[in-house]
This record gives C-alpha cells, structure tokens and sequence, in this order.
C-alpha cells in the first residue's frame, strides 16, 4: 500500500494517516524522513527558500505528529522517529535553512517525548550522516573528510537497521542518536 501526501499541507498529511488507520487499524511506527536543502549563504536566502525548506522539513514533521499523534495516544503506545541531522546540532556554511529547520526538530523532539511518554509514545532523533541520496545531490564528499573519527560515513543499512531497533526500543524517548561519526 503506497500513500502519498504533501507533508507541508496538514489536511493531506492527516488525510495520509487516516488512509494508512482504516487499511490497518493501527499505527504502531512513525519515521519522519522528508527533507529538502538548499545551499545558499543567510544573505543570499531568498524567503521561498527558506519557507520551502523549514516548511518541508520541520512543519511536516509538525503535520505528521499532529496525525499520528492522536492514533498513539489511543492506542497507548508507539514510536516515532525523526531524522534530523548533524547540521541542526553546529550548524553549516550555506546551509541556513536546512540547518535552522533540522535544529527545531531537535526542540520538537524533545517537547514531544515529554508530552507524549505518560501515553508510553517514545520520541528520538536519528542523525544518519552523509548519505548518497538525491538530497546530498553533488556536495555528497567524493572521500570520507577528515572530520569523520572513523574516516567514512556511516552506512545506508547500518543507519536503517539502527532505525529499526530504535523503533522496537522501549525504554528510550526524547534521545538524538548520532550515528555520524563527526564529534559534536
């Protein structure tokens, strides 16, 4: 079953969620992945820039816990996990938007884990690192840098697996798990 919905628009993203409810009763795993990035200094970010990307980015996180969260709370029980990114955390030359949209779901995060751990509902940050995708597009770095204590940046599967186990984790919640190997 494929659903789609624009996450910037919360109607299509409850619509999205409501679809998901009546095929299968129950909402047990939310993964918020949706991103875009745009590689313009703070002066140079035109407004439908920066609206693009926080929109994208932190409001859709915002609409999908806004319809998720209700199934949860009856249900007494999930996992949500959002992907953030190292960005968020110490922030990136030309990287305005992205890295002020990725450090509000840091906050968003944590509000959420406190409001939602009475309904046992756990909330956690994954930060996955460099990874070759349509979004890294052509500043993916063609050798691990420097930067990275293990010389390379974490592996897709590696970084899905730790998803998966996070999700299953039942005592963990308002956590960011930094699986980049940058320090902070």
């Amino acid at each position: 079953m494929l659903l789609q919905a624009d996450l910037r628009d919360g109607k299509q993203t409850r619509e999205m969620v409501n679809q998901l409810i009546d095929r299968w009763g129950r909402l047990d795993v939310l993964v918020c992945n949706a991103g875009v990035a745009s590689s313009e200094l703070v002066l140079r970010t035109g407004f439908e820039t920066w609206a693009a990307v926080v929109e994208t980015n932190l409001t859709g996180a915002f609409h999908c816990l806004q319809a998720a969260g209700p199934v949860m709370v009856r249900q007494h029980g999930g996992s949500v996990i959002i992907v953030g990114s190292l960005a968020g955390l110490q922030g990136a030359a030309g990287q305005a938007a992205y890295a002020a949209s990725k450090a509000g779901l840091t906050g968003l995060v944590k509000t959420t884990a406190k409001e939602w751990g009475s309904s046992n509902i756990r909330v956690n940050m994954v930060l996955p690192g460099w990874q070759k995708t349509a979004l890294a597009g052509s500043a993916f770095p063609d050798e691990a840098s420097a930067d990275h204590a293990l010389g390379r940046t974490p592996a897709l599967k590696a970084v899905a697996d730790t998803i998966y186990r996070l999700a299953l984790l039942q005592d963990s919640s308002g956590q960011v798990w930094n699986l980049d190997n940058r320090i902070v």
